[in-house]
């Protein structure tokens, strides 16, 4: 079991915060009394793993599992979730989080094929503690937490995208193996680069990502996410790109210049930049095609 843990708690190391629209539960304190208390049952007390880490005080999206006594993740469509300061703390806020599926029919696998989506406010820097309870089924609640900094590594929602000479198929001279691990190549994903788009003003949607190499084993997942909304939206003035994550697409030699450039800590991310070269919402690690979606619609539409 403990092994199991570990694997899945590696597999959401790395992960993300966004900025879309989800329902919520009301925001004012839930009636109760301290996290701690809440959390002892009914039902076990079960580990929670944080599908993000770059996180920054403010509105943040909060991916996690919540991983039963053997190991495997709990999968009921909502959860409640609760925000305390500290353990002994009364929670000041309450939510719902949906589970979202990973992936796409006929693509690449995650080790898990769903994950939680809670979106939380965070007034201030500082360590906060997240309970989640499955709603429906055998009683189960997951504690884990969530650390909140002045500001994220990653370039913050607002920001100037930073205007990167990412590789196209183009300026490889059709050599697709050079800028893509993905099999079959993406090469929809290939064709335009960061700083074109912003020189042409046009809105994109790009994500950092390694298919072959990534550790965690989403990022395969999200490359495909991200080209199925390009399919969906293809009526559109949106582009899409892909950007691999290391030199030469070799682990060993580290992180490429572009994710240097993005100040990327993590992968895979997702960030969507709009007609004046702004960032309007990013997502760290997993997201589903229904939320990305959402975020394209709401904010490069």
């Amino acid at each position: 079991m403990r092994r199991r843990l570990v694997l899945l708690a590696a597999l959401l190391l790395t992960s993300g915060c966004a900025s879309s629209h989800q329902p919520s539960e009301a925001n004012t304190s839930p009636s109760g009394g301290a996290l701690e208390a809440r959390a002892k049952g009914p039902g076990p007390e079960v580990a929670l793993v944080s599908g993000a880490s770059d996180f920054a005080s403010g509105e943040v999206r909060y991916p996690f599992l919540v991983v039963d006594d053997s190991g495997a993740a709990v999968e009921r469509p909502r959860a409640r979730v609760w925000v305390a300061r500290g353990l002994d703390r009364k929670p000041f806020q309450r939510r719902i989080a949906y589970l979202e599926p990973l992936g796409v029919a006929g693509g690449a696998h995650a080790d898990v094929s769903h994950i939680y989506v809670a979106h939380l406010r965070v007034p201030r820097p500082g360590k906060y503690w997240v309970l989640a309870k499955p709603i429906g089924g055998r009683p189960i609640q997951g504690l884990g937490n969530l650390i909140a900094r002045n500001r994220s590594f990653s370039p913050a929602i607002g920001s100037n995208a930073y205007p990167s000479h990412t590789p196209t198929i183009a300026n490889a001279k059709g050599q697709v193996s050079r800028i893509t691990t993905r099999i079959p190549p993406d090469r929809a994903l290939l064709r335009y680069s960061i700083a074109d788009s912003l020189a042409a003003h046009q809105p994109f949607v790009v994500t950092f990502a390694t298919p072959k190499f990534c550790t965690s084993r989403t990022c395969g997942p999200v490359v495909d996410v991200v080209d199925a909304v390009r399919r969906q939206l293809r009526k559109n003035d949106v582009r899409f790109i892909h950007v691999e994550i290391y030199k030469d697409n070799d682990p060993t030699e580290g992180f490429n210049q572009w994710v240097r450039q993005w100040h990327l800590p993590t992968e895979p991310w997702v960030f969507l930049v709009g007609r004046d070269g702004r960032i309007k919402a990013k997502f760290e690690g997993s997201v589903s095609v229904a939320e990305l979606r959402r975020a394209v619609e709401r904010y490069l539409g």
